[in-house]
């Protein structure tokens, strides 16, 4: 019997059905040694640039209570991930706080222009704290296709939405209290430091008035500026 030339081309090549068969591990992989990574370093250099700009000075505790939101956000994702059998229903919520994720993060910018200097290297951060969340969610419906097709209506089998504990979990005890330690020490610490700052400085978490000249000019133009 003839076979289709798909079969043929896997029968020809078996190096295809080995990297076929790896594309789970090597996504699991980028996802937990790359993504999460890159996450946790731009959100580090973040933090040091509210640092250098003395935001306590400036924005204040309000914008601190922003990056700690827009943290929360991120994190949910993160632990149903990490914890939970990754279904329709998962993927349907880490959908849903990836864009309330970057609603907030434009709510914080939009604050934060007026009050304090955004610098150029800042605003790059900025760029890949809002891309990894998108990043992270891709790989995850990669990783579960099936389920994201089911929760568009795609797939044979309907779409499962309920949460329940993972089991089995591909990932070790070790490695997911490592990722949740990483996330602790690189994560929140820095932003808990940056709170506790700006309520020394100021008591309150109320939104402190603009400065009467916008600091990042970058974003902004004078309003009898002649754009040529």
């Amino acid at each position: 019997m003839k076979l289709p030339s798909p079969a043929r081309s896997v029968v020809r090549k078996p190096h295809a059905v080995r990297r076929t068969l790896g594309v789970e591990t090597a996504t699991r992989r980028g996802l937990i040694g790359g993504v999460v990574p890159l996450w946790l370093g731009a959100g580090l250099a973040d933090w040091w640039c509210h640092r250098r700009t003395h935001i306590e000075r400036n924005a204040g505790a309000h914008e601190s209570v922003i990056h700690s939101l827009m943290m929360a956000e991120a994190g949910v994702p993160v632990v149903l991930g990490l914890f939970c059998e990754v279904n329709s229903g998962v993927l349907a919520v880490c959908g849903g706080a990836l864009g309330v994720h970057a609603a907030t993060a434009a709510w914080d910018v939009s604050y934060a222009e007026d009050r304090r200097r955004v610098t150029p290297f800042e605003q790059h951060c900025h760029s890949l704290l809002e891309v990894v969340p998108l990043m992270a969610t891709g790989f995850l419906a990669v990783l579960h296709w099936d389920q994201a097709r089911a929760l568009f209506g795609r797939d044979l089998h309907r779409a499962d939405l309920r949460v329940r504990r993972k089991r089995p979990d591909p990932l070790s005890w070790r490695t997911r209290l490592a990722l949740l330690g990483a996330m602790g020490v690189f994560g929140a610490l820095p932003y808990a430091e940056e709170m506790v700052r700006c309520l020394r400085a100021r008591r309150t978490i109320r939104a402190t008035p603009p400065a009467e000249e916008p600091p990042t000019r970058t974003l902004t133009f004078a309003a009898d500026q002649e754009i040529r």
